[in-house]
């Protein structure tokens, strides 16, 4: 079972819980945008996850690479190891966000996710949704992709069936007795899978699509509105190293909880930040439409599309002010264009 009686509430992080549950409790007011804006946050953290955690472990795709392949997934072959990784990460996470309700926290529901996570690597599918069979101990490597020492020794394949139900045991019994924060029971659970290490590849990207499940599952709703992913790939060598100074510790008899515990909370700290910041933005663009850009929007919203001749025969406005309107709705991405010259049409995003 987890030890964590040696966990110490510092100050630090006394302050840090207090900060992220005020959101918490603030967020039904602050997620007052209109849906289709809050939907445009939400659509633009998902790339931003997406992109971080597979360039945390090596991908190279930029944001707007990872974008465009997702747009075109259903007709696109996916070639490369990395286009891979994103396909498969974006799938969890669509299923994390929509269904995180519905998915305990079990060892099969955990192995499924794993599974659906490496399900369009031909090369992964041996191991796919199964424990480690090989050792998989995380280790430095050189220039040229040859490991050259061993940083951290995971879980052996033996224990790591017996060391995953404990782990899982422990937090539905630490979930049902509530004596640790949920942030904290979140951020041990992250580690703690972490230095099992339970599956052959795949369990960095994992570790982070569960966090997302558990943070949804303990309340933290505005999580999918801004990418905690992107934060830790920004803070990659404060993320190894806190992980490394934790784990290290993990099967003592005093475990050091502390340096884990201040990274993921200012982590979650930035995150909610970035978000605060993108509300705040988001309000004083809409409290400087026009009555003509709020008209357009509602029109829109109400028949699906919207075009300037709409605007002209329904409301008499000018063409040069209309056309000037939709412009600048669409440069705050309020709007979306489709089609061109007399065929054009906008949309909401």
């Amino acid at each position: 079972m987890v030890n964590t009686d040696s966990i110490q509430i510092s100050p630090e992080i006394l302050s840090l819980i207090a900060e992220i549950d005020e959101f918490k409790g603030a967020w039904r007011a602050l997620g007052t945008l209109a849906p289709e804006r809050l939907n445009a946050l939400r659509h633009v953290a998902t790339i931003e996850s997406i992109g971080s955690s597979t360039r945390i472990e090596g991908s190279r795709l930029t944001d707007r690479e990872v974008e465009r392949l997702l747009s075109d997934l259903r007709i696109t072959r996916l070639d490369s190891r990395d286009e891979q990784e994103v396909a498969g990460y974006a799938e969890v996470m669509d299923t994390i966000i929509h269904a995180w309700a519905d998915i305990p926290v079990t060892e099969n529901h955990i192995k499924q996710l794993h599974r659906d996570l490496l399900k369009h690597s031909a090369k992964d599918e041996r191991h796919r949704g199964a424990y480690k069979t090989l050792r998989n101990d995380v280790g430095a490597f050189d220039a040229d992709g040859t490991m050259i020492g061993v940083v951290f020794e995971t879980a052996t394949p033996f224990d790591t069936p017996r060391k995953m139900e404990a782990l899982v045991a422990w937090l539905a019994e630490a979930r049902e007795v509530g004596r640790l924060h949920p942030l904290l029971i979140v951020a041990v659970f992250v580690v703690v899978f972490l230095a099992i290490h339970p599956f052959q590849d795949g369990n960095g990207r994992l570790s982070r699509a569960l966090t997302t499940l558990l943070l949804l599952q303990a309340g933290y709703a505005y999580v999918p509105y801004s990418s905690l992913e992107s934060v830790i790939e920004q803070n990659k060598e404060g993320y190894y190293m806190a992980l490394r100074q934790t784990q290290g510790t993990i099967d003592t008899e005093a475990p050091d909880w502390q340096p884990w515990l201040v990274f993921f909370l200012r982590a979650l700290q930035q995150q909610k930040r970035r978000l605060e910041d993108k509300v705040e933005r988001e309000r004083r663009a809409q409290t400087e439409l026009t009555d003509l850009a709020i008209r357009i929007l509602d029109y829109a919203r109400d028949h699906g599309r919207v075009t300037t001749r709409d605007m002209v025969h329904e409301h008499g406005a000018s063409p040069n002010t209309t056309k000037a309107t939709f412009a600048s709705l669409v440069a705050k991405s309020l709007l979306v264009r489709h089609g061109a010259g007399r065929s054009t049409w906008y949309g909401l995003p």
